[in-house]
């Protein structure tokens, strides 16, 4: 649905530049768009080669493995259905640790080895489980204490201060996840207490 948005906005531009006789405004555009994204791209790798060498860093040094084990009782929290000695946990731990750090391309392959294995705990393989839904929610809206992404594009974009929204974004993700948090609660309340369906 989404290709299908694009596509309409990119045949409507086109078109409309035409009727007005302004089809190189239309192909500058795309040119200064791609310059763009390559230049946004290369300055992102920068910064995330940096963040992933410092994450490994932490890694090797234990430091993640102590944020892990402070994460411990919070997982067990929101966890609850999860057995305690499951690989899920770990996974689990790893990508919160990553996206605490603003290291969200770093926490996405540990996200989604942690779906894997909580899918294998899932009785029912056509629909998601309560802890799937509530590992999708934290891992949109985690609490972020260094946005190093959106750092490093405001570094990209020659920004005077490119860490001044550090405050405000760790207000936003703390909002973010405490309404995510909440939202889980409610609608893990109401599948315990909904009747069961007549087959």
């Amino acid at each position: 649905m989404v290709n299908l948005i694009w596509l309409f906005f990119i045949a409507a531009g086109f078109v409309v530049a035409a009727t007005q006789g302004r089809v190189e405004v239309v192909t500058k555009a795309v040119f200064d768009g791609a310059e763009t994204g390559v230049s946004v791209c290369l300055g992102l790798i920068s910064i995330l080669v940096f963040w992933l060498g410092m994450m490994r860093i932490a890694e090797e040094s234990g430091l993640l493995h102590k944020l892990s084990i402070a994460l411990q009782p919070v997982v067990r929290f929101l966890f609850p259905d999860v057995p305690r000695d499951h690989p899920a946990i770990g996974y689990i731990m790893s990508n919160m640790s990553a996206n605490v750090l603003g290291l969200g391309n770093a926490a996405t392959p540990m996200g989604i080895r942690a779906m894997q294995e909580l899918q294998t705990l899932n009785p029912d393989k056509e629909t998601a489980s309560p802890a799937m839904c509530t590992l999708l929610a934290l891992n949109t809206s985690s609490i972020t204490l260094i946005p190093a992404t959106l750092i490093a594009i405001r570094i990209n974009f020659h920004s005077a201060n490119p860490a001044e929204i550090v405050g405000t974004t760790l207000l936003a993700t703390i909002v973010s996840t405490a309404a995510a948090i909440l939202a889980d609660r409610w609608f893990r309340s109401r599948r315990k207490i909904r009747p069961p369906t007549k087959g």
